[in-house]
This record gives structure tokens, sequence and C-alpha cells, in this order.
């Protein structure tokens, strides 16, 4: 019996979710190192007999991207409801999608234009302050979080002029310079609470307070769950806009801009126009992620948007594999939660990922998830 495409999508989308959420939860579950790496390896074992046989990329094609992204979806939503009381393991999924998100915008700049960033902390950082100091007044805080992501692309403005004069690691030291100096600016800003920091409240959406336990269809649920579907939901939409830009022709002018610049400006495509968009829209994701965090958290200072974590942002693009979302979502699942979990690891985290770095870009240089070729219209796979 044929199947119609359609539930085809469907089966094979449910399929991969299905062994996904199965990963996640195992691994999220696990309470030792011993159980963690019996996950990590099921895991390692079931891609690589999927890849091997070829089952897993069928499915994927199969499935298709906006299958993919509905099952994910609710494999997310799913995993929520069942660690609806662990504040944790909740915050840890929160976390993890946030981070994701602010990959997403470094996406857009470094995989997308080829523009260098390695201050995306401080962006995210400029985010989370201008929700610390927004939501203290009368503004919705729906409205707060877009201001976060547009107060990010402003800030962000400053450094379009050195970018657009300077080319490869020159750029990537114009933002270096500027996470430095954010830093220090927020240290010395009493205004900003300096190296103390800044308390905020919590997100509140037409009177919902996100920070509240509430008891839902006879459970229990963590304020955290609230911010992991608040996170999910902001996931889901800086994927599709970011998938939205890629598959336009948005997306084929920034693929020019990013591959050869002089082959691109002979064309007639303008090389600082789509070089600012890109910086821009990736600043303001990052901004709004920041925003989002800094409400999760309840606290943020200075000490959080060190270049290190900078550097861990970066690390997770080229671990994922420039210009592949899957990759980069795995990647980022992998940064933010290996740590966490192995408890031994955690003092090492930044040896950790200074090692997977280099390993990846010796034995993979294409990431995980290597960049699947721009199909015919301006679509793209991922």
């Amino acid at each position: 019996m044929t199947l119609r495409p359609g539930a085809r999508a469907a089966l094979s989308g449910a399929g991969i979710a299905a062994v996904t959420g199965l990963l996640l939860y195992g691994f999220l579950a696990a309470e030792s190192e011993k159980a963690v790496a019996l996950v990590l390896g099921g895991g390692v074992i079931a891609v690589a007999g999927g890849l091997r046989s070829g089952m897993l990329p069928r499915l994927v094609r199969a499935a298709g991207p906006r299958a993919l992204l509905i099952a994910l979806g609710v494999v997310a939503v799913a995993l929520v409801a069942v660690f609806h009381d662990d504040p944790f393991l909740l915050l840890l999924m929160a976390r993890a999608l946030l981070i994701l998100v602010a990959c997403l915008g470094l996406h857009v700049q470094l995989a997308d234009a080829g523009v260098p960033n390695f201050a995306g902390a401080a962006f995210f950082g400029v985010g989370g302050y201008t929700a610390a100091v927004l939501a203290r007044g009368a503004l919705p805080h729906p409205l707060v979080l877009l201001a976060s992501g547009a107060v990010a692309a402003g800030v962000g403005s400053l450094l379009l002029l050195p970018l657009l004069r300077t080319r490869g690691h020159y750029a990537a030291l114009i933002t270096i310079a500027f996470g430095l100096l954010f830093r220090t600016f927020l240290e010395v800003n009493d205004t900003l609470g300096g190296p103390q920091g800044l308390k905020l409240g919590g997100l509140r959406i037409f009177g919902w307070s996100f920070n509240d336990d509430r008891r839902l269809l006879g459970l229990d649920f963590s304020g955290y769950a609230f911010y992991c579907l608040a996170a999910i939901a902001l996931a889901l939409v800086a994927v599709l806009l970011v998938r939205g830009v890629e598959r336009s022709w948005l997306g084929v002018a920034l693929d020019a801009v990013r591959l050869d610049e002089t082959a691109a400006a002979c064309f007639g495509i303008s090389i600082g126009r789509w070089k600012i968009a890109a910086f821009t829209l990736g600043n303001a994701i990052i901004g709004v992620a920041g925003g989002l965090s800094a409400m999760m958290v309840g606290f943020i200072a200075p000490n959080n948007f060190t270049f290190q974590e900078s550097l861990v942002l970066v690390s997770i693009l080229l671990l994922g594999g420039l210009g592949n979302l899957t990759g980069l979502a795995v990647a980022a699942l992998i940064v933010v939660w290996l740590p966490e979990k192995l408890q031994p690891i955690q003092e090492y985290r930044y040896l950790l990922f200074s090692v997977l770095v280099v390993l990846v870009l010796v034995l993979r240089p294409a990431g995980l998830i290597r960049r699947n070729a721009r199909r015919p219209f301006g679509s793209v796979a991922t």
C-alpha cells in the first residue's frame, strides 16, 4: 500500500521524534555518570547505525523540514509535561533552548553572511540588561522582549562601520574588543548595578506570572515549565525566521556575499547592505533570547557575559556544522547539558569545549553534520 506524501511525512517525522524523545528523556532522567554514558553511547550507536544503513537520511527526507519541526516541537512540549515538577531539569531545558536561539542569531551572521561575531555573549547581555531596565516600568513584557532585540540590534550598529572596513580576523578582533569593553562598561556603571548586577522580576503576560508554581490538569507545574514553553515558542519562531531567510532570495544574496564578495559585487549585490542586514538581524535574535533568559533567572551581572561565554556560542556553531540547523541544535544540547549531567567535568567545561572544537576541526572540518548544498530556486535543506 502506497502512502500519500502527507501521511508518509507525518509517519517519518513521528518516528524520528519518538527516537529523539526517548534519547532525550533517558539523558535527562539519568542520575549517575554511568547512566549518562550509557544513554550517550546508545545515542551514538543509534545515529551511526541509522546513517550507515541509510535509514536515517531516508526518514529525514521523507519527513521534510516542516513535519520534522512540528514533531520535535511536540517532543519538547512532552518533555516539559513529563518533568513538570523538576525545576532543575526544566531550567536546563529552557537554558539549552535559549542558547540555541542565540546561536541561531550567530548562524545568520557567520554561517549565512560570513560576518564574524565573537561578542555573542555581549549582545545576549545587552538584551538582558534592556529587559532588566524596561521590566520595571509599565511596558508589557512581550514588548520588553522585542525591545531587548531592538536595543541589541541598535548597539550592534556601532560596530557596522569598522566591520564593513575590515575582513577576516581583523573583523573578529573588533567584536572581541567590543565584548571586553561591554563588560568593563557594566562593571563601572553603578546605574546598571556595577559588578553586583541587577535583580529583575519574572515574565508576566496578560497577568500570568511565569514565576509562580501552578496546579493544572491535576499536576503541579513548576514555574520553569512555563519558561520552557516560552523558550520552545521562541525557538520555533527563530527557526522559522532563519529558514525563511535562507529559503528566500535574501539567503541567495547572503550566500553570495559569504562565498565570494568580489564576484557578488560584480553581479550588482551590495556587500555592505547584506552584511548590515545579517549583523542586525542576528543581534536582534540574540537580544530577545538574552531578555527572556534574564527574566527567567531573575538576576543579571557582568560576569555572565564574558569572552569565554562568547567562545562557547561560537564553539556550538563550529561543532554542529556551519550552515546546518540540525547540527546546531545537537551541538547546543551537548554543550549545555553534558557538563551539568557529568558533574566531575563541570570545572573543566572550557577545556572540554576546546578539545571538542579542535577534534572537530581536525577530523570533521564541516562539523558534526555537513552543510547541505543549496537547492534550485533558493531553497535549502537542513
